[in-house]
């Protein structure tokens, strides 16, 4: 629990503590920086002399034990180009006073785990690490253009509208994990503009209320297997992985940090891509709206990852720059809708899709089914059925019987480079002649042709009835034809008496018949099957 404030001030108070002592009690900003801008800039090498500087002591007992405010004003912390000395700790306290430091340079790390804030902005401070696990504010937590030297921990914490590191640059602590953030919960916008890390973004088990966005962000960790490591994380609209617009004027200002930022750029609009240098996991996560890889750039080594396992989503943009290396894998993810390119997905070997289930092809730009084709065989080394079905039946939901006909036709052949030898050449006659059943069309053309040229054959015949007093008139035309058909009887099969080589070709046209009549059937099933 926190102690009564006092209107008591400490007598050992420094010029630049005093004026902070006063300025919270009226709710005003405490200015000390110079108006030189190569001087106030806290990420420079300039050093801030004592006329700059307050105690992090000082700064503590003003947060969590301040003296009440001057009548009709509101207390609060407003710093600008100040130097805090020491450790500023606060952990586990209640600070009830709204808190915004600009442009101000900590000597040491900042400690807030397990403390209660109401709004925590810090914009564009030096800080060597914040500590922050199971912070808890009520309103927003600011961290935009800061730096950070050593990594920020947000382990468990809770943050009670917007999570804002827009612009930030943050080094990686001594584990290598530039953002710990495992378990955080933001209960509405994750900001992550222009983001620079160089070292892992840990958000496992995180739960953003509204969008996270980190378009135009650059996140580094080449040495790590990833730079974004955020299995199950839920955001309940969009997740942004995108390049965004810098065109300030186009876009227009905004009065809140980050500065003059736009959205997702159009074609020929100045931008920074998104790009993730080390691998990224969103196993299992859930999206509410979609995500989105509009722009994104990723440079994987050969075990790295783009691990989108058992993802779940409306929409699924997979948008962005194919990857030179490492692998893409979407095993077992669920989309509605699925918005690519024929360029963003990498090639064989580098590619999984198996269990892989989605409701619409969006693609962007041309896509023809020869390139979707080669996308399944990218991801399918080893022959597997399902990722083919599973196109198929899309194409087939959105009124492309032929285009559907033609994959499942790929299935076949691909399938047949997997059989031993004589059910491969079985399945290559089954290709020339009938095409899987998939043509029935062609099945009908080789049943005439083999008609004509069985009635040609027999023409040259005159055999002798088997039973001379109870025979039809001889037909070479009918004849051929009852051979052909299976199962309809025409009068002409049976009744005549061959010998030699006309035996051999009568059991052939019988043969060939069954087998085209077979497909045939096949063919009508499966358009009977669509309809």
């Amino acid at each position: 629990m926190t102690e009564a404030r006092t209107d008591e001030e400490p007598a050992d108070l420094t010029a630049s503590e005093r004026r902070m002592w006063d300025a919270y009690r009226t709710g005003s900003i405490c200015d000390l920086s110079t108006r030189a801008a190569d001087r106030d800039d806290p990420h420079s090498e300039h050093v801030w002399g004592p006329e700059r500087s307050v105690r992090a002591r000082v700064v503590a007992r003003l947060l969590l034990h301040g003296p009440p405010p001057v009548p009709g004003r509101v207390a609060s912390l407003k710093l600008r180009g100040v130097r805090i000395s020491g450790r500023l700790e606060l952990s586990g306290g209640t600070v009830a006073p709204y808190v915004e430091l600009q442009s101000c340079r900590f000597d040491s790390e900042i400690q807030l785990s397990e403390a209660r804030f109401g709004t925590l902005r810090m914009v564009n401070c030096a800080i060597p690490r914040l500590e922050a696990a199971r912070l808890h504010t009520e309103g927003d937590l600011h961290l935009p253009r800061c730096r950070v030297a050593r990594g920020i921990r947000l382990t468990d914490a809770q943050i009670g509208t917007d999570l804002l590191i827009s612009q930030a640059v943050v080094q990686p602590d001594n584990k290598g994990r530039a953002i710990a953030a495992d378990g955080l919960s933001v209960a509405q916008d994750l900001q992550g503009e222009l983001l620079e890390t160089y070292g892992e973004v840990s958000l496992r088990g995180a739960k953003v209320g509204v969008s996270m966005n980190l378009r135009g962000a650059r996140l580094r960790n080449p040495a790590g297997r990833f730079a974004l490591n955020a299995p199950q994380l839920t955001v309940e609209r969009t997740l942004y992985l995108t390049s965004i617009a810098l065109d300030y004027a186009a876009y227009g200002g905004t009065s809140t940090p980050p500065y003059g930022l736009g959205p997702t750029p159009v074609r020929g609009r100045r931008a920074q891509y998104f790009e993730c240098l080390g691998g990224l996991r969103l196993d299992d996560g859930r999206f509410g709206d979609a995500i989105d890889f509009y722009g994104a750039r990723f440079t994987l080594t050969d075990e790295q990852e783009i691990s989108l396992r058992r993802i779940q989503t409306p929409e699924f943009r997979f948008v962005g720059e194919r990857p030179e290396s490492g692998r893409v894998v979407v095993s077992g993810a669920k989309v509605v809708k699925l918005v690519d390119t024929s360029t963003s997905w990498p090639g064989p070997g580098g590619l999984s899709i198996e269990g892989f289930v989605y409701e619409n092809l969006a693609p962007r730009g041309h896509f023809p089914l020869a390139r979707r084709l080669e996308w399944v065989a990218a991801a399918t080394p080893e022959y597997s059925p399902e990722p083919y079905e599973r196109l198929a039946t899309v194409l087939r939901a959105s009124g492309e019987d032929q285009e559907a006909r033609e994959v499942l036709l790929a299935k076949q052949r691909r399938r047949r480079a997997t059989l031993p030898p004589a059910p491969k050449a079985w399945g290559y006659l089954q290709d020339w002649t009938v095409v899987y059943g998939y043509r029935p069309g062609r099945a009908a053309l080789w049943m005439t042709v083999l008609w004509a040229a069985g009635a040609l054959m027999f023409s040259q015949l005159d055999p002798p009835a088997i039973k001379a007093d109870e025979h039809p008139q001889w037909s070479a035309a009918l004849y051929a034809l009852d051979l052909l058909l299976p199962v309809i009887d025409l009068g002409q099969q049976g009744q005549w008496k061959l010998e030699g080589g006309w035996q051999w070709g009568a059991a052939g046209l019988v043969v060939m018949g069954w087998i085209l009549a077979t497909t045939v059937a096949a063919g009508a099933s499966r358009l009977l099957r669509r309809g």
